[in-house]
Formats: C-alpha cells, structure tokens, sequence
C-alpha cells in the first residue's frame, strides 16, 4: 500500500507545477511582446520577462531549501490559459482589439500565478519553511504589482483605442 500523501508532498507538486508555469511563461512573453500593437504592451511584456527570470531563480532557491531537484512537473492549466493567448494573437492579429486581448490572457496568467504563489506562502509557513515564505512572498508580490499595471494599461489604452475602433 503506497504512503499517505503529506502536505510536504502537496507543497511539492505545486512548486513543481508553478516551476513549469513560469518556464513556459518565459517562453511565451517574448511572442506576447512582438504581437502586441502598443509600445507600452510591447515594453510590459519584456519586462515581466525579466521578473519571470528572477522568479525562476527563486523558485530554484526554495527547492534548495527543501532538498530536492528544481524540475517541473506539466502544467495543464497554464498550457490552457497560454494556447488561450496564442489563438488571441492569431485571431485579433490586425485588430485594434489585439492589445486588449493579450492584456486579457496576461490577466489569466497573473491570476493563476497569485493563487499559486498564494498557497504555496501559506503552505512554506504551515511547513515551517521560513526562507522559502520570503522568496514565495517576492514572486507573489511582483505578481499581484504586474496584475495591477496590466490592468491600469488596459483600462488606460488598449480598451479604449480597441472600443473606439469599434464604435466607428
């Protein structure tokens, strides 16, 4: 009969699964900066790049902490949420609405990310893994700030410019 799954193996599981999100994140952020339309969308995604860069490192410091490889494990929700933003780019390609659109998907990330970096804080605390609640609580952090500037972007220009479009 296997072992009893623990909140130390959950805590694992998650951490790995958020592992591969970010990776594929990285991945995805260069192509959302050369289809978006705006300026300021193209220099948030490269930007958000470079923060997804560091959360990777971090997240390579709490599997330190915990004693086990940094490998990932496949994601499901977040190949979802990323194929979601890739047919945005096709469909909206020559459309006013794109940016509105990638603004959109990256808001989907971002809110799967909170709830990931969320758990994860509590469960480090529950665990008493202190190092990891501070690098846990940097990557959650920087999530809810990129989260809150998506949203003053959209609410700023892309929605406007795809809506006026629209109206004409």
């Amino acid at each position: 009969m296997p072992a009893e799954k623990t909140l130390n193996d959950l805590f694992l599981d998650t951490l790995k699964d958020i592992y591969f999100a970010e990776k594929q994140i990285l991945k995805a952020l260069p192509k959302m900066a050369r289809a978006a339309r705006s300026e300021e969308g193209k220099a948030g995604f490269l930007k958000h790049r470079d923060e997804t860069e560091g959360q990777i490192e971090r997240l390579g410091q709490v599997f330190e902490i915990i004693g086990k490889p940094a490998r990932g494990k496949t994601c499901e929700a977040i190949q979802g949420i990323i194929a979601e933003g890739e047919e945005i780019m096709e469909e909206y390609r020559d459309s006013p609405a794109l940016d509105a659109g990638l603004i959109s998907s990256a808001k989907a990330v971002e809110h799967y990310e909170i709830a990931r970096y969320g758990t994860l804080k509590s469960w480090a605390a529950q665990l008493g893994l202190d190092g990891a609640v501070a690098l846990l609580d940097a990557n959650l952090q920087e999530e809810i700030a990129t989260d809150q500037k998506l949203t003053a972007l959209g609410e700023a220009a892309a929605n406007p410019k795809a809506s006026r479009q629209a109206a004409e």
